[in-house]
């Protein structure tokens, strides 16, 4: 392999997923919990393992980009990156460029996260779009016709709304996020599974077209994120799922960014 392969990483509240690109090609993902009381060297020998999975070593990259929305954690993976692939590492945040134009009261309030769907959403797809993340927060991303980004939702993810109910009740279970048998739920369970997945899935409908609305025009609607998986195929809409989205954006801002 040559020395063209770039590593991009995207450290989430819950998840910290790692993508390999060789060109365009995305050569594998992986996906490891965040842990905010590793050391960089546990972040090395983590991060280590996972390429040596994949076949590679950590000297075969030409470069690194990473997007987070952990500030705790970024220094870390970056001192275990950096010593991991002796490379230099661009990190998503202000000072930048990346095509995009946000229209935000305060854009540099604007997740690197979310900054990295985005810029994949307009070189990929067709404009006006909306991007649905589900992470830990439901986030809703909202780009005009000329790539305005506008603005959109944070909303709390199914884990989170599902944890905290479990929490302040007392006799219901904790419970996995499986598709349940039918809508009208015949027992505790049931009932709550059917009632996180249909009425998260019914509320991303009611956004999508509340923000059509709007606009004054349909959109291309995007999703990505660990859970779209579970909820997007239960929506009426119709909802491209993209679970790389943003390690494809992360790619193209590693593009718009690296010296030349």
């Amino acid at each position: 392999m040559g020395n063209n392969m770039i590593l991009a990483i995207d450290i989430g509240n819950s998840n910290i997923v790692i993508g390999c690109f060789e060109g365009e090609k995305i050569l594998f993902t992986e996906r490891l919990s965040t842990n905010q009381q590793y050391t960089s060297l546990e972040y090395i020998v983590t991060i280590k393992s996972i390429l040596e999975l994949n076949g590679i070593e950590g000297n075969s990259f030409e470069g690194c980009i990473i997007s987070s929305v952990v500030p705790s954690v970024t220094l870390t993976v970056k001192a275990a990156v950096e010593r991991l692939t002796g490379t230099d590492i661009i990190t998503v945040g202000p000072g930048i460029k990346t095509g995009l134009k946000i229209k935000l009261d305060n854009p540099a309030q604007l997740g690197s996260d979310r900054v990295a769907d985005a810029v994949a959403g307009i070189n990929l797809y067709p404009v006006p779009l909306i991007i649905i993340d589900m992470g830990t927060a439901t986030t809703v991303s909202v780009i005009d016709r000329d790539q305005n980004y506008l603005g959109g939702m944070i909303i709390p993810g199914l884990r989170v709304s599902l944890d905290s109910l479990t929490q302040r009740t007392s006799q219901l279970p904790k419970i996995g996020l499986e598709s349940p048998k039918k809508i009208i739920g015949g027992n505790t369970v049931e009932c709550m599974k059917s009632g996180i997945m249909y009425y998260s899935a019914a509320g991303i409908d009611g956004v999508i077209q509340r923000i059509e609305e709007e606009l004054g025009e349909p959109c291309t609607v995007i999703s990505t994120g660990g859970l779209s998986t579970k909820i997007i195929p239960h929506c009426k809409r119709d909802i491209i799922i993209d679970e790389e989205l943003l390690l494809k954006g992360l790619m193209i801002i590693y593009n718009k960014n690296k010296k030349s």
